[in-house]
C-alpha cells in the first residue's frame, strides 16, 4: 500500500496535470507554503474563508504587498482548495479583503 503523496507533491502534480507553466507552479507552492506556515502548520482542511482572508489581509495590511501579488496569493489558494483538495470555499467572505488598502 502507496503511502499518501504529500500536500505540496499533490498539488505540484495537479499543476502539471493542468499544463500550467513552472513559474506558475513554483509561485502557487510558494503561496500554499506561507499561507500554512501563516497559520502555525494547520493542514487547509481543518481552514477555510476566515483563514484566508485573515493571511491576505496580513499581505495587504502588514507585507503592504501589490494588489496583484495578494491575487496571485488568493488564486493559488484558490487553486489548492478547488483542484487538489476538491473543496469549495466560500470567496465572497475573502474578497471584501481583497483590493481594500
Amino acid at each position: 500500500m502507496a503511502a499518501e503523496k504529500k500536500l505540496l507533491d499533490r498539488m505540484r502534480e495537479t499543476i502539471r496535470l493542468r499544463h500550467y507553466s513552472k513559474h506558475t507552479e513554483g509561485a502557487y507552492t510558494k503561496w500554499v507554503k506561507r499561507y500554512i506556515l501563516f497559520h502555525n502548520k494547520k493542514h487547509p482542511k481543518e481552514m477555510g474563508a476566515l483563514e484566508i482572508r485573515a493571511f491576505l489581509s496580513n499581505l495587504a495590511i502588514d507585507k503592504n504587498v501589490a494588489t496583484s501579488t495578494q491575487k496571485q496569493a488568493r488564486n493559488a489558494i484558490q487553486f489548492l482548495y478547488r483542484e487538489v483538495l476538491e473543496m469549495e470555499i466560500d470567496l465572497d467572505k475573502v474578497e471584501n479583503c481583497v483590493d481594500q488598502r
